[in-house]
């Protein structure tokens, strides 16, 4: 298994892992018990007239996972499961409630607070959703492509950075005469590869990529993972990939963790988890993927609603869509347990009833 996690278990991962996975040089990234809590209150005078409390959204509740160096880990769910707040966590956008992120050995978020800061934003990136929004419009691709460059040093002068800029846009298949132009003069494929250029500027041994085709048409889409998966294998890159499209997912990845409300409820290895996956809801959401061989298998669409963040349920937040939910799984978290080849989240699952 190429990636491993623990949410709640008092167990560490050198008595869960067998020993190559102990190996802390093999993890670039290591992520344990990491959360993130956001205030969504009503301002302090509407509270004290209308007799409201303070209300939170825990975004990210105790998630921990390993990254090998040169693998992709997958993160899936449904939309608001906390899988963008784990990405702006790791490359420190935003700064955890509790937990640590480690990165190559090292605490990011301390590391991040010091000088050697700087250093440590080179060795890592983030590709983000819309390349709509995520490109200034009123900057030429010379001057998006080439900021990174600039804030860290790498050119002199304006040859050099032309130069570089070029270098970086063959990688991504476009011509280096395109960084005289401006973003609206691109395709959405093409903005999304001018987002990869500029987080390759660095350097970076580790991309972030916050569901990098999901804007895009299925025929650019594929260009896209297949210009990713050819720099990867070339510059050995590590990928944390987030998507919801699970076609995507079983492209590009190593390893997937299965996110819900929050929390991960199930991470294996990409044939363990899309030929045989144990939680519940990872089967509901592979079962809402088109048969398009027509196997005949028995399906279960996925069923109810995302619960009310601001009021998850008690137990294991999936028991009130869960068809093998009883008493315990609405009272008791479930941890995340070892099981041959997965860990998941799950007391059906522990207690042979699934």
């Amino acid at each position: 298994m190429n990636s491993t996690s623990t949410l709640s278990s008092p167990r560490s991962d050198a008595t869960e892992q067998p020993a190559a996975n102990r190996d802390a040089d093999a993890a670039l990234v290591e992520v344990k018990d990491l959360a993130k809590t956001f205030e969504v209150s009503a301002p302090w005078l509407n509270r004290v007239v209308e007799g409201k409390e303070r209300q939170f959204v825990h975004a990210v509740d105790g998630v921990s996972f390993r990254i090998e160096r040169g693998k992709t880990l997958a993160l899936v769910g449904e939309s608001g499961c906390g899988k963008s707040t784990v990405a702006r966590l790791l490359v420190g956008l935003y700064a955890p409630t509790r937990g640590t992120v480690r990165f190559d050995g090292q605490d990011t978020l301390a590391a991040l607070a010091t000088p050697a800061g700087r250093a440590l934003h080179r060795r890592m990136q983030m590709i983000f959703q819309d390349p709509y929004a995520s490109l200034n419009p009123r900057w030429k691709v010379l001057d998006i492509v080439g900021e990174p460059l600039r804030e860290h040093g790498l050119v002199g002068d304006l040859p050099a950075l032309r130069a570089r800029v070029a270098e970086l846009l063959h990688s991504v298949g476009l011509a280096g005469a395109d960084c005289e132009k401006f973003p609206h003069q691109f395709s959405g494929g093409q903005r999304q590869r001018i987002s990869i250029a500029r987080a390759l500027a660095t350097q970076p041994e580790f991309l972030v990529c916050d569901e990098p085709t999901s804007a895009l048409d299925v025929s650019v889409q594929a260009q896209v993972l297949n210009i990713m998966k050819d720099l990867q294998r070339e510059r050995g890159l590590t990928y944390l990939f987030i998507s919801h499209n699970l076609a995507v997912v079983r492209h590009v990845s190593d390893a997937v963790g299965v996110m819900y409300l929050g929390r991960l409820v199930e991470i294996a290895g990409k044939q363990t988890l899309f030929s045989a996956p144990r939680h519940p809801y990872t089967r509901m959401l592979l079962d809402a993927i088109p048969d398009i061989h027509m196997s005949g298998r028995a399906r279960t669409p996925v069923q109810g609603e995302v619960p009310n963040p601001l009021h998850p349920p008690s137990g294991c937040a999936f028991h009130p869509r869960c068809p093998h939910a009883d008493a315990r799984c609405a009272q008791e978290r479930p941890p995340l347990q070892s099981l041959p080849g997965l860990q998941v989240a799950c007391h059906a699952v522990a207690e042979g009833r699934i």
